[in-house]
């Protein structure tokens, strides 16, 4: 099957949708399909489109439905089309209504759809490969932030949540990600100026950014908003617990009754939660033994098989309407 992956995000982008679709066009090619990942779509014929980003990648849907009425179009939300562009945007809501097919990075995104959509949903979670475990410092109490540094992440709640830690605290951030303003990248240095406890590496490579991960103790999750982070996948795949906000997006990826939630935005409840998983090793162990438990949803097996389950429907599909 040929399949055009389109992406917003451009080929040196460092946003996770990118990301996303690289993995997506690796694990299928490894099945035997041909794929291209493009920004837009070049109007080259395909027998299927991927389309990431409901509002961003509406103009390429719109004209590969045109140019191919009988063929199917896949619509993969992202959290800002989740939890807010499809409330709204005309153009994220079209690209609803003529999708074949949807997926959602994690359970609790079908809440957001109405009952028809849903009927058309897919719930397929990012896969994530586990790094070479590490060992955490001895000197430390090592937890990281893997994430580029813009608004809808609240990139600075953990540096913030330091200073209502107590004394005795060992607790040191280790912030991983590029500043995607001036402004975040000046605001991250003042961080550092003002509280010695927090560092931003800014961005490492893919497989850095995983060995530092897989060497620490914890992973915080501070965002306002997301559609089912990778950086959780991979966090689970290392068997790193996580601290997270309690949003839907990461209700989806770790569960309704996960013991490490914290309120949006709240610097305060995440601090209680860092010394608690810091001092209390019965509430270290339950995280674990948590985020084990959701560790198989992330299997890079799994999410192929997903991909190749929706991609055989749609080839039925799309056999039944040609001999009509």
């Amino acid at each position: 099957m040929k399949i055009a992956i389109v992406t917003p995000a451009g080929a040196h982008s460092r946003h996770g949708n990118r990301h996303t679709a690289a993995r997506w066009a690796t694990l299928l090619r490894g099945h035997g399909h041909r794929l291209a990942v493009q920004q837009t779509w070049d109007g080259m014929p395909a027998d299927v489109m991927i389309a990431l980003h409901a509002r961003r990648s509406h103009d390429s849907a719109v004209r590969f439905k045109a140019a191919f009425p009988q063929r199917l179009l896949v619509l993969a939300l992202t959290g800002t089309d989740l939890y807010r562009d499809i409330r709204a945007d005309v153009d994220a809501r079209d690209s609803l209504r003529i999708a074949d097919r949807i997926i959602v990075l994690q359970e609790m995104g079908l809440e957001e759809l109405t009952p028809a959509l849903r009927r058309k949903t897919s719930v397929i979670y990012q896969s994530a490969r586990p790094a070479r475990a590490g060992k955490p410092l001895k000197s430390r109490f090592e937890v990281v932030v893997s994430g580029h540094l813009r608004a809808e992440k609240d990139p600075f709640r953990a540096a913030a949540a330091l200073r209502h830690l107590p004394v005795a605290s060992r607790t040191r951030v280790v912030h991983l990600g590029a500043a995607m303003s001036a402004d975040m990248a000046r605001e991250a240095r003042q961080w550092m100026v003002r509280e010695a406890r927090y560092r931003w590496l800014g961005e490492l490579t893919h497989g850095d950014a995983r060995r530092r991960l897989a060497r620490s103790r914890l992973m915080v999750i501070s965002s306002r908003m997301e559609g089912g982070a990778n950086v959780v996948s991979e966090a689970l795949a290392a068997g790193v617990p996580v601290i997270a906000s309690r949003i839907p997006g990461n209700i989806g990826m770790l569960g309704r009754d996960y013991a490490g939630y914290f309120p949006v935005e709240d610097e305060k409840a995440l601090a209680g939660l860092l010394w608690r998983a810091e001092s209390d090793a019965a509430f270290y162990r339950r995280l674990k033994s948590q985020c084990a438990a959701r560790r198989p949803l992330v299997d890079p097996d799994r999410e192929a098989g997903g991909l190749n389950r929706l991609l055989a429907e749609l080839d039925c599909t799309d056999a039944t309407s040609r001999r009509r």
